[in-house]
């Protein structure tokens, strides 16, 4: 007998009311991905199905790449995620089976309940760390951690939709990628040195959301908000010891300025102090999986109870229009990269827009010659253009990786 479920809703006269040997049951919810849906197989047990909004029937090349992305989730260890258990990428629609956690999404939760205090938010803060150390074990980056992808499970915890984003947001959405502004990291909007640091700026930014039911970016318009996260400090008003300084750290602009998946687990388990011993990944996600439901340990001070905040609702996923994107290398940037890391900055291109038009005007007015605005203003745009890029290629000044 299948046990009811909070919040599933029946299934509508267009859902398919089987994916594979699993039989749907109602809709879990829907995003920018996909609709997800309660299934069960012939024994019983449940499952969640994520039916996926694209076309791969098309584009061998990006097929085969998702396919190896889905395949690295599947050997993700089993500490605080929802494994991957099956997908078919030739079902119309392709979908993607996981286990079934039953609870609330982190954002549901606090919006229900208020924001997280005490052992509670420890717990959670290594539990998430533990799983997203897991998923990077495995070679793989999430890409769209944030609140409504963390369940709060009876044991604790759990990570879901782990490298979904990762392939829909790299192989096929060209010139975009999947994500929820609020909990991207810098380096995605400019999508160049993407790596699993960005994962680490996403579980900050929603332990930060967990402690006072807000983004530390806000949840204004997406300008707005990917201003703030690429130029402002993060809000951080109900973290606080050494929790916030973790967060902090872990939310700065130059990712190289994070702390590793792995040295954040370690210190949530107060295992940084030098003279401590090498501590195995292994033998780490065990540590943490078993932290994430037990006492709050003397390693981390907790937070001081805040009065509930009343929380901003979810922004959804979306597709976010970026620059083409490199990969993670493991040197200081050159100078050249530092120019291609500026060159597609939104902000600055926008700056560099309007005193082009600004130069146009004054070029109207002064001669009454289209020909002469336009060329005026063609001549300021590109001067500001390269006058900022050479600037904040200079500015930046990333560090090499540890």
């Amino acid at each position: 007998m299948v046990s009811p479920t909070p919040n599933l809703t029946p299934l509508s006269t267009l859902d398919p009311p089987s994916a594979g040997p699993y039989r749907l049951l109602g809709r879990l919810g829907q995003g920018g991905q996909g609709v997800v849906f309660l299934g069960v197989d012939g024994g019983g047990r449940q499952v969640a199905v994520k039916m996926l909004s694209i076309d791969l029937g098309h584009d061998p090349k990006a097929k085969a790449r998702f396919a190896k992305e889905i395949a690295a989730a599947q050997r993700v260890a089993a500490f605080c995620t929802a494994q991957v258990l099956l997908a078919d990428l030739d079902a119309d629609p392709p979908y993607v089976v996981s286990e079934f956690i039953a609870g609330p999404t982190l954002h549901r939760h606090v919006c229900e309940n208020g924001p997280v205090t005490g052992n509670a938010l420890y717990r959670l803060a290594v539990g998430s760390a533990t799983a997203i150390a897991a998923i990077h074990q495995a070679g793989i980056v999430h890409c769209d951690l944030k609140p409504d992808n963390v369940i709060l499970g009876t044991d604790g915890p759990r990570v879901i939709d782990f490298g979904i984003a990762r392939a829909l947001g790299t192989h096929t959405l060209t010139g975009n990628v999947m994500g929820t502004v609020p909990y991207m990291a810098p380096e995605r909007f400019r999508n160049v040195d993407v790596g699993p640091r960005c994962d680490v700026f996403g579980w900050a930014a929603t332990i930060a959301f967990a402690a006072s039911g807000r983004g530390p970016f806000g949840h204004d318009s997406l300008a707005t908000v990917m201003a703030r996260v690429l130029h402002e400090p993060p809000d951080l008003a109900n973290l606080s010891g050494p929790l916030l300084e973790l967060v902090e750290q872990s939310l700065a602009k130059d990712q190289y300025a994070r702390p590793t998946a792995e040295e954040l687990l370690l210190r949530l388990l107060g295992r940084a102090a030098p003279t401590t011993a090498e501590v195995p990944l292994g033998n780490a996600l065990e540590e943490g999986s078993a932290a994430a439901t037990t006492a709050h340990p003397s390693a981390i001070s907790p937070t001081l109870p805040a009065p509930p905040t009343p929380p901003t609702p979810e922004p959804s996923t979306v597709a976010v229009p970026v620059p083409p994107s490199t990969l993670v290398v493991g040197t200081r940037p050159s100078r050249l990269r530092r120019l291609g890391r500026q060159a597609g900055d939104p902000v600055g291109i926008a700056v560099a827009i309007v005193l082009g038009a600004v130069g146009f005007a004054a070029g109207y007015l002064a001669s009454s010659s289209a020909v002469a605005a336009v060329t005026n203003g063609v001549l300021t745009f590109g001067i500001v253009y390269v006058v900022r890029l050479v600037v904040a290629a200079a500015m930046d000044r990333d560090t090499e990786l540890d």
